[in-house]
C-alpha cells in the first residue's frame, strides 16, 4: 500500500483503511465516523504501520521521567485528538471507556488547578503535575504556605476554568527561548525540567490554555470543558528533587473522574476501605500489634491472629506435601560467605540488616530462603532419575525497610516467606510451572479470591549486559512460562523489561472485594543461582547438567496475605477461617450449666468457641461477641435446654430460631470440611 505525497493512509480498529490528507487529525478522523464518537473521544493512539506494537504495558502513572521523555516514533504512542497526522497509521480512539483515558483527565487537571493557583497566587513558581494512580498533584514554590481557605478558593477558582472551556493548545518554541523566558520569570523548577530532559538546538514542547502556558509533553484532552468532576484533597510538603537541602514545596493533591458518579463511587469505596483497613481492625478485633518497644516492622501475632495464622499454614504444609513437595527448614542467620557466593551482598545489601560479629565469621540474618535450599540440594549427588526436586518452607525472612515505607502487615521486616525452589530438567519446567499456576489458582479459591490477573514479565535483549544467562535460556524460559498459561487458558499481560536480572517471572495479582489488585503469588526463572553455586545433575548421557531453578512464592509472604485477607473479608471471616467460629450466650446463670453442655458438645466436634460467662444481660453479652465479628453465636434459655437445642443468630442475617443442636453441629460441620464462604 502506498499513499501519494499529499495523501496517508490510517489503519483503523476493525482493519478497515481510509485514505486521508497528510495533516489529518485524530478529531477529523473521529468526526468522520460519528459526531457522537468525536464528542466521546479523549486521546488517540497512533503506531506507524510498518512498526509492531510493543506488549501491554502496566496502567500506573507515568513516572517524571516518561512524563518528560522525548517522543518515540517506532511504537505506540498517545496524541492530542488535534495531533496532525502525516504519515501511514494504525490508529485507535480513547474514550472514557479505556482506562489510560482517565489518566489524561488527570493530568489535563493538573494543569487547571495550576492554572487557579497562579491566577489565584501570582507569585507562586511551578514544580510538575503529573497523573497518579488514584489523581493527580502539583508541586509549587510559594514562600507563603498554603492554608485549607486557600485550598477551597483553589477549587472554586478551578471550577472557573472548566466553565471556561480553553482549548488545550500544543506549542513549539525553541529550547533556549524558552529557557531565556523561564529564566525570566524565575522558574527555577522548569529550568531544571528544560534542561535534563531536553537537548540543545531542540524545540521544547509547551502546552497553553488560556493565559496559562506549561513545559510538558502532554497529551491533553481537547479544551478544561472535559474536566468535568474534580476534587482539590489535600497538602504536603516536599522537598525540591527529594533533597532537604533544598527549597521545600508544597504539594496539592487533588482528584478527577469523568463524572461526578464515578467520583462519588471513588470516595465512597475509599470511606469502605477506610473501614476495612487491617491495622485498624488488626486492634479491634485483637489479631496483631507492632510494639514500639521492639522496633518497626516486626509483627506480634495475637492469639486470635496466631490461629488464623496457624489454619493458613497448615493448609499450606498439608497441599505442599500433595502436590509433592519437600518440607524444609533453613536458620535464620547464616554466614556472610554465603550471601557473598549468592550475590546478595553485592546487589541486595542495602535491603538486608547489618553484619554480626560473632567468633568464627560475620553473619547475616537471612533476606531470602532460596541459598538455603540450594545448599540441601547440593548436600548429596543428583540423577535425572530424582528430580524434580521441590522444597518447600514456611521460612522467616528479614529485610531492612526504610522506616517510611512500613505499612502494617502489608510491608514488615520480619516475615515468614511460604518460599518453594523447584529444581528440574528443562524439559520438565512447562508442566512445573504449569503446576505452580494450579497451585496459586487453588489458594485464591480456597481463600475466597474469584477474580484474578496475571503479568509475564520478560527482558529487554537490546540491554544484554543487565540480564544473566545466555540467549537460548531466555528464549527456553520465556517460551516456557507462555506455554503454562496458554495449556491454562489464562489471559495475561507481557511487560517487556519487567523481568529480574536472573530471569522472567509470571505475576498474579488477586483482585479483592473493593475491586483492588494486590501482587501476592509469584512464579520465578533464576539463571543466577545454579550457575552461582554451580549445581548439577547427571543426566541420561552421563554427563553432568545444569538444573533449571524456579522460585514460587504462593501467600507471598504470610503477614502480608492475613492483611489483604483482613480488609478483604472487612475481619469477618468464613467459618473454616475465624478464630472464633462460635459464641455462646446462657440468657442468665441458670442455664451456664446447659451453656457449658453445648461447648463441650462443640469443641469435641473441632470447633472454636467462646462462653461468655460474666454475669451481664444478654443483649450486652450478644452486642459484644457481634462486635467480634464471630460467624454464629448461640443463645440457650429454658426452652433450649429442655430440648437440646440452640437459638442461632448467624452473622449479617440475624436470628434463625431454635434448632436442634445435633442438627447445627452438623450444618456447621458441613461448612468448615468444605471450607465453605457461606454460613
Amino acid at each position: 500500500m502506498s499513499s501519494s505525497p499529499n495523501t496517508i493512509h490510517v489503519e483503523l480498529p476493525d482493519g478497515t483503511t481510509k485514505t486521508v490528507p497528510a495533516g489529518t487529525t485524530p478529531r477529523d478522523i473521529a468526526a468522520g465516523i460519528s459526531p457522537r464518537l468525536a464528542a466521546a473521544a479523549v486521546a488517540a493512539k497512533i503506531r506507524p504501520l510498518h512498526a509492531a506494537v510493543v506488549a501491554t504495558a502496566s496502567s500506573a502513572a507515568p513516572s517524571e521521567a516518561e512524563m518528560y521523555a522525548a517522543e518515540d516514533t517506532a511504537s505506540e504512542r498517545t496524541v492530542d485528538l488535534s495531533h496532525p497526522l502525516t504519515e501511514d497509521v494504525a490508529l485507535r480512539l480513547l474514550t472514557e471507556k479505556h482506562a489510560e483515558a482517565l489518566h489524561i483527565v488527570r493530568h489535563s487537571a493538573a494543569h487547571v488547578l495550576a492554572t487557579a493557583v497562579l491566577e489565584l497566587f501570582p507569585e507562586t513558581k511551578l514544580g510538575h503535575g503529573p497523573a497518579t494512580e488514584n489523581g493527580f498533584f502539583y508541586d509549587f514554590y510559594r514562600p507563603t504556605p498554603f492554608t485549607p481557605e486557600d485550598l477551597k478558593k483553589i477549587e472554586e477558582k478551578m471550577a472557573e476554568v472548566v466553565a471556561r472551556d480553553e482549548k488545550f493548545v500544543r506549542e513549539w518554541e525553541p529550547r533556549e527561548q524558552g529557557l531565556q523566558r523561564f529564566r525570566t520569570e524565575n522558574d527555577f523548577m522548569k529550568i531544571h525540567f528544560i534542561e535534563r530532559f531536553t537537548q540543545p538546538g531542540e524545540k521544547i514542547s509547551l502546552y497553553r490554555n488560556g493565559a496559562f502556558v506549561d513545559f510538558c509533553r502532554g497529551p491533553h484532552l481537547p479544551s478544561t470543558g472535559r474536566v468535568k468532576a474534580f476534587k482539590v484533597l489535600n497538602l504536603a510538603g516536599a522537598y525540591w528533587l527529594g533533597d532537604e537541602k533544598n527549597p521545600q514545596l508544597q504539594r496539592i493533591y487533588g482528584t478527577a473522574f469523568f463524572s461526578k458518579k464515578e467520583m462519588d463511587e471513588h470516595f465512597a469505596r475509599l470511606e469502605e476501605a477506610a473501614r476495612r483497613d487491617h491495622r485498624l481492625l488488626g486492634k479491634q478485633l485483637d489479631l496483631f500489634s507492632i510494639q514500639e518497644v521492639a522496633g518497626a516492622g516486626l509483627i506480634f501475632w495475637h492469639p486470635k491472629g496466631g490461629m488464623v495464622r496457624r489454619l493458613m499454614e497448615d493448609w499450606m504444609r498439608e497441599e505442599c506435601i500433595r502436590r509433592g513437595y519437600d518440607l524444609v527448614f533453613t536458620p535464620h542467620v547464616m554466614r556472610t560467605e554465603l550471601w557473598k557466593i549468592s550475590g546478595h551482598e553485592g546487589f541486595y545489601a542495602q535491603n538486608m540488616y547489618t553484619p554480626m560479629e560473632l567468633d568464627d565469621a560475620d553473619y547475616r540474618l537471612k533476606p531470602m530462603n532460596c541459598p538455603g535450599h540450594i545448599l540441601i540440594y547440593k548436600n548429596s549427588p543428583k540423577s535425572y532419575r530424582d528430580l524434580p526436586v521441590r522444597l518447600a518452607e514456611l521460612g522467616n525472612v528479614y529485610r531492612y525497610e526504610r522506616s517510611g515505607t512500613m505499612h502494617g502487615l502489608l510491608r514488615v521486616r520480619g516475615f515468614t516467606q511460604d518460599d518453594a525452589h523447584i529444581f528440574c530438567t528443562p524439559t520438565q519446567i512447562e508442566d512445573e510451572v504449569v503446576a505452580c499456576i494450579e497451585f496459586a489458582e487453588a489458594v485464591l479459591k480456597t481463600f475466597g479470591f474469584t477474580e484474578f490477573k496475571v503479568e509475564l514479565s520478560t527482558w529487554d535483549p537490546k540491554d544484554r549486559k543487565s540480564y544473566a544467562g545466555s540467549d537460548d535460556k531466555w528464549e527456553l524460559a520465556i517460551h516456557s512460562l507462555q506455554q503454562a498459561l496458554t495449556r491454562k487458558n489464562i489471559p495475561f499481560t507481557t511487560i517487556p523489561g519487567e523481568a529480574a536480572f536472573y530471569g522472567p517471572k509470571i505475576d498474579i495479582k488477586l483482585v479483592d472485594a473493593l475491586g483492588r489488585l494486590w501482587q501476592l503469588s509469584t512464579v520465578q526463572f533464576d539463571f543466577n543461582l545454579p550457575a552461582r553455586f554451580d549445581l548439577e545433575y547427571v543426566g541420561e548421557d552421563g554427563e553432568r547438567h545444569q538444573p533449571v531453578m524456579v522460585h514460587r512464592a504462593l501467600f507471598g509472604s504470610v503477614e502480608r496475605f492475613f492483611g489483604v485477607l483482613i480488609e478483604h473479608y472487612a475481619g469477618a471471616f468464613p467459618l473454616w477461617l475465624a478464630p472464633i467460629q462460635i459464641g455462646l450466650v446462657p440468657i442468665s446463670e441458670k442455664h451456664l450449666e446447659y451453656a457449658q453442655h453445648v461447648q463441650r458438645q462443640l469443641q469435641d466436634a473441632g470447633f472454636r468457641v467462646e462462653l461468655d460467662a460474666r454475669n451481664e444481660k444478654m443483649n450486652a453479652k450478644i452486642r459484644d461477641l457481634t462486635l467480634q465479628k464471630i460467624p454464629y453465636v448461640l443463645i440457650m434459655g429454658d426452652k433450649e435446654a429442655a430440648a437440646d437445642a440452640v437459638s442461632v443468630r448467624v452473622r449479617g442475617k440475624g436470628d434463625e430460631g431454635s434448632v436442634p443442636l445435633a442438627q447445627f453441629i452438623t450444618r456447621a460441620k458441613a461448612l468448615t470440611d468444605q471450607r465453605s464462604m457461606e454460613l
